[in-house]
């Protein structure tokens, strides 16, 4: 098991010296990598910006609502900060949107 992980982290470690040698000969020439990576970050910033947010209102949403059947009388002292909550989430979406705008024009 051991000499596995070895030749593997061997194999890893010598596949992964080709890549950064070429990428630096490509960024030399001033090739297509550094778009490519720049446009890879802004897919990736608003891909993960909205599954976050996605994931955080949708847990604000569960636990409000349970809160609210559990006690009806406080649905308007939950309502406001969930309501301010939900924008501040969406609004680091926003964020990642506008980085990602910034990131394209730099194409």
């Amino acid at each position: 098991m051991k000499k596995r992980l070895l030749v593997l982290s061997f194999l890893a470690l010598s596949f992964s010296g080709s890549g950064v040698a070429m990428a630096a000969a490509e960024a030399a020439d001033g090739g297509v990598g550094a778009k490519a990576a720049i446009a890879i970050a802004s897919g990736l910033a608003i891909g993960l910006a909205a599954f976050g947010a996605a994931l955080g209102q949708g847990r604000m949403a569960a636990a409000a609502m349970e809160s609210i059947g559990r006690n009806p009388n406080a649905t308007d002292r939950i309502f406001t900060p969930m309501i301010i909550g939900l924008a501040f989430i969406e609004a680091l979406a926003i964020y990642a949107l506008l980085i990602a705008f910034l990131l394209q024009g730099k194409i």
